[in-house]
């Protein structure tokens, strides 16, 4: 039996991970106590994903509702598969800049002591297998910020000819700059992540994520940006633009491609890997393009209100390089952009995402 554990499997990226691996053939078992409704409230909710998962899978989905801080319920579900977990894909965690700063011990002990955790497990019970860790961008604070910037019509643009013209790359510094309170948890999981496989030879990579989307996010105002525009236009409900007249840039990848990516680093692991993955420059968006692309598709205006200060530690322009992971698995290839994206979120929700819904 060959298994695919994945922390996180009612959420977007876990649920997608789910799917894509149990289609490869791997049985998987699936982590995930949908925390995310505690951190959101009830319509951010992952549990209607987790059921539709173990109607679709069957017996191939086995799932538990485990918090990953819960060392000793941890410890015993690996125990139990051991050396049968053939990868380990690590998505869970508090995914919110805005609601780590409400309770900082709870965002860190998720984010950075639940990463430990899942660690330390893979390394006493199944150390051959590759982890696959969802890190953010977030992880360089707000050094993008300094980069130089030109203000177009509708987005920020970096300054032709900068050496990240077409994307930053790792090479990016971490220090000596403001992370936000989630930020930091996020970087304390990406190091340590790193540090295993260096420290301990484990086949371990960090993927820093831009904007993460597609149809099975459990969109809400503090964390799911494009579904989230999608959920706003079609429900009626009032978007707030924080800061940056709204020309604030994000690249954003569809789940397949990420989950595809992961798919690339199972079948050829490295040790200590760190890439960069967004959508890049195929595809990315300002809030104000992103609101025109919501208008075209459902044929109603945006209801925004404008808030003139940023979110602490925001990006104005964050589009990320995959040259690194292209250039170790050249076969990869991205798929989706930004109208496919949206237009998806759009038709598999347009019967759930109603006003007054």
């Amino acid at each position: 039996m060959s298994v695919a554990l994945v922390t996180g499997s009612g959420g977007l990226i876990g649920s997608e991970a789910v799917r894509h691996f149990a289609g490869l053939g791997l049985d998987v078992v699936g982590i995930d106590n949908d925390m995310r409704q505690e951190f959101f409230g009830a319509e951010a909710s992952t549990a209607w994903n987790v059921r539709r998962l173990a109607e679709e899978l069957g017996g191939a989905y086995a799932h538990h509702s485990i918090d990953i801080r819960d060392r000793d319920s941890l410890a015993k579900l690996f125990a139990r598969y051991g050396r049968d977990i053939a990868v380990v894909i690590h998505t869970a965690a508090q995914p919110s800049h805005d609601w780590a700063v409400r309770d900082p011990f709870t965002d860190f002990d998720v984010n950075a002591g639940g990463t430990l955790n899942v660690l330390q497990n893979v390394r006493e019970h199944c150390i051959e297998a590759p982890v696959i860790h969802c890190s953010t961008n977030k992880v360089y604070g707000d050094r993008p910020n300094s980069l130089p910037l030109v203000e177009l019509e509708s987005r920020w643009e970096i300054e032709p000819g900068h050496p990240y013209e077409q994307g930053i790359r790792e090479d990016m510094s971490i220090d000596a700059c403001l992370h936000s309170v989630f930020g930091a948890s996020k970087v304390a999981a990406d190091v340590m992540v790193q540090e295993y496989g260096r420290y301990f030879g484990m086949r371990t990579a960090c993927f820093r994520g831009g904007t993460l989307t597609g149809p099975a996010h459990s969109a809400t105002e503090l964390h799911g940006f494009l579904g989230y525009v999608m959920r706003a236009n079609m429900e009626r409900r009032t978007y707030k633009i924080f800061g940056y007249q709204g020309k604030q840039v994000r690249d954003a990848i569809h789940s397949s491609d990420v989950v595809s990516a992961f798919e690339a680093f199972f079948r050829n692991p490295r040790s200590a890997a760190v890439y960069n993955l967004g959508g890049g420059r195929h595809s990315n968006t300002s809030n104000r393009e992103a609101f025109a692309l919501a208008e075209q598709i459902t044929g109603q205006e945006m209801i925004t209100e404008y808030v003139e200060a940023n979110r602490i530690g925001d990006h104005k322009w964050w589009i990320g390089s995959n040259e690194a992971f292209q250039a170790d698995y050249p076969d990869w290839k991205q798929v989706y952009d930004v109208p496919m994206i949206m237009r998806e979120i759009y038709e598999a929700n347009v019967d759930k995402w109603v006003p007054g819904a």
